[in-house]
């Protein structure tokens, strides 16, 4: 008998999402490099913050997030009433597709843009449309033209997943002039910390009504297993967004770590100073083994390789030596593979055994 309970248009549409492979078979313990997690861990404040609120675990928390929106807006000077907070970024994303598209509008993302914009879509019934880049970076003009009268939402990843590019914040504005009235810029800036003198994206948002800009602690601030995030955009938007927000969606433990980890700017400076000397090295060296990257502007390279093949090949390699990075090939970058910065040691260990696969494999 054939069921008639059906899901709506698009659901069967979706891949699942795959994250960072975590373990490999009869290896006890594994450099994990497949995920762009901070391998500084996290701050010690928010460590105590997190312990501290074991007192409250039965206890309701607030609804209105109100602590953390203050302490986020301090830190970025930012009106707390514009900021909107999450279960990870990922739920301010697709709050604002559940808000602001449906059945039949369109929802861009940029090809080796981050793999969630097309699931997003397709839960709420939109067409994703995928624009190609430029040599792995976002090309405006593109993204421009493939705007039509449907157009509800452009993702755009800044700095770019997995490609570690970014365009300047004056691409960005003139993206956010250029698309249609009906249409949402969304600034994703997942990696926003790591890129020097770069403000997410804050300095659009606050000139214009059309832009919401999303930020995550599971990055720089390395709280990735208590999923938090936040959004900032016009407070016409974020009041429709807390219209469909789930009251309760941050406990206290969330909402209290969180803020520990945002007002200790101190561990976030270190973090990102000790980042950027890293990966430098990391991709200069790998270059001189023949593995070239674009500039990065995150806690990641995109090696890329002759082909796939190679990339396959040297993925295996590094596996047999306990270290997991990330394939990219369901980003169409089969001949790449990200591979997020670590400590001192454990760059250096990804360096020797790429170069010890490039010298087995001449």
């Amino acid at each position: 008998m054939t069921s008639k309970i059906k899901p709506q248009p698009g659901i069967m549409d979706i891949a699942l999402y795959q994250g960072g492979q975590s373990t490999l078979p009869g290896r006890a313990e594994v450099l994990k490099l497949s995920s762009n997690e901070n391998h500084y861990g996290f701050s010690d404040k928010a460590r105590e913050a997190f312990l501290k609120s074991a007192r409250t675990l039965h206890r309701y928390p607030g609804t209105d997030h109100k602590s953390l929106r203050g302490a986020i807006g301090e830190v970025h000077r930012i009106d707390p009433d514009n900021i909107i907070c999450g279960v990870g970024s990922d739920e301010v994303l697709q709050m604002i597709c559940q808000a602001y598209a449906g059945n039949r509008d369109e929802v861009i993302h940029t090809e080796h843009g981050f793999s969630l914009y097309p699931i997003l879509a397709r839960a709420v019934g939109a067409k994703p449309v995928s624009v190609p880049e430029t040599d792995r970076r976002v090309d405006v003009d593109a993204i421009l033209r493939a705007c039509t009268a449907r157009t509800k939402i452009v993702f755009l990843t800044n700095p770019g997943n997995p490609t570690g590019t970014m365009i300047p914040l004056a691409d960005v504005a003139r993206l956010a002039d250029g698309i249609p009235p009906q249409a949402i810029l969304v600034v994703d800036g997942a990696y926003a910390e790591f890129a020097e003198g770069y403000d997410g994206g804050i300095s659009v948002v606050q000139a214009r009504d059309n832009v919401v800009m999303t930020r995550t602690f599971s990055k720089i601030y390395g709280l990735g297993g208590l999923r938090i995030g936040w959004g900032f955009g016009p407070r016409a938007i974020i009041d429709v967004l807390n219209r469909i927000r789930q009251p309760f969606n941050l406990s206290d433990t969330q909402l209290m770590t969180a803020e520990a980890a945002v007002r200790d700017r101190d561990f976030t400076e270190r973090c990102r100073v000790e980042n950027a000397k890293w990966r430098h090295w990391m991709a200069d060296k790998l270059a001189e083994v023949g593995i070239v990257s674009d500039p990065s502007s995150t806690n990641f390279i995109l090696a890329r390789f002759r082909d796939a093949g190679e990339a396959d090949a040297c993925d295996a390699h590094l596996k047999s030596e306990g270290i997991l990075v990330r394939k990219v090939a369901g980003y169409g970058l089969p001949h790449c593979l990200r591979i997020t910065v670590g400590d001192e040691s454990a760059c250096r260990r990804v360096v020797h055994a790429v170069a010890q696969f490039r010298a087995m494999a001449q």
